[in-house]
This record gives C-alpha cells, structure tokens and sequence, in this order.
C-alpha cells in the first residue's frame, strides 16, 4: 500500500537518489525514520482520514449540538468556524501552490485529494476545532485539545505529506480563525433554552 501512495503522489522530477536531503525534507525524513513503524503509520492513516475535508471535526460539532441543546447554537457556530478555516486553507493552498514532498529520502504513506501543500488544512482545522469545542467543553477538555493539535501535525509528518513548515501555519492558521470566531460566538451566546 505504501509504495502506491509514494507511485501516486510523487509530482515531478526528484532529486537523484545520491542528493542528501537538507532542510525540511532533512525533518522529514528524521521524523519517518524515528517514527515510521507501521503501528504508527496505521494510527497516522486514521487521523489522515478523519481530519480529510474537516469531516470528522465537523461530525464531532454537529453530535456536540445535538447533546447539548442548551448551546447548540455555540455548536454550530464552532462548526461553521471549523469548516471556514479549512475553506481558507485551501484558498491559501490555490494561491501559494507549494508542491508537497518529494524526495527520495521522504515516503510518502498516503493519498491526499491535491499535489499542494501549504498550509496544511489537516493541521488548519484540527486547531480550528481544539480552539472551539475545547472551549465548549471546558478547562479538562483542554489538554486533550493541545494534544490532538500536536498529534495531527505530527501525522502528516510521519506520512510524509506535508513539510514542517505547512504544519506550523495551518496550526497558526486554524487558531486565528478559531480566535476570531470565539469572540464572535461569545457576543451573541444562546439565550434561554
């Protein structure tokens, strides 16, 4: 399976075998080589297939909404936030179109629905989502939340699909949105039941 995402997903012409990797691509080959078993791969596809559209980060705000209707209208608005973070990211993406990886030092270990690569929209809105329900479900909720954020950058790392960098920004990206949105959301709270 893997050396048919690495036929699938290489773009171009790549650097001769020989060419030591440098800089980003250097990061990347270090994290899949410290952390590339094939356990870690299988939980790094599973975090690639939930986070892929804001799917499943959109699902958990639509559940959150219907549980708790008393601030369902918070819920959705989070949600509505999450899904205009990835928005943006892909816009980003259109108008940056930064290839993704391509080294032979890097493995590419699964499909992505593009060749571009910054920022990350896994990343965007994964923080977009910590921000927003981890407000919505408290302090506790909180260190989960970070961790889930680091946890998905770390995945596109490990599956060889984004570059340091596209992680940091869709990470920086997502809270902005989710920072703006916050303050949104917190001036028109739902009022009554």
């Amino acid at each position: 399976m893997a050396d048919t995402a690495d036929t699938l997903d290489r773009s171009g012409p790549q650097p001769p075998a020989d060419v030591p990797p440098t800089g980003e691509v250097a990061v990347l080959a270090s994290v899949q080589g410290a952390l590339g078993c094939d356990a870690t791969v299988r939980v790094a596809r599973g975090m690639s297939l939930f986070g892929e559209h804001a799917a499943g980060w959109l699902a958990i705000g639509v559940v959150g909404a219907a549980l708790d209707r008393p601030r369902r209208r918070e819920w959705l608005g989070s949600a509505a936030a999450v899904a205009l973070a990835h928005g943006a990211s892909i816009g980003i993406k259109r108008v940056v179109r930064r290839r993704r990886p391509d080294h032979p030092a890097v493995r590419v270990l699964v499909g992505t629905p593009s060749r571009l690569s910054f920022p990350s929209s896994h990343a965007t809105s994964t923080t977009a989502a910590a921000v927003l329900y981890g407000g919505l479900l408290g302090r506790r909720s909180r260190p989960v939340a970070v961790a889930g954020v680091g946890l998905m950058a770390l995945s596109r790392l490990v599956l060889g699909v984004h570059y340091p960098t596209d992680v940091a920004t869709g990470t920086a990206l997502g809270a902005a949105v989710a920072g703006t949105a916050r303050r949104v959301i917190s001036r028109n709270p739902t009022t009554g039941g």
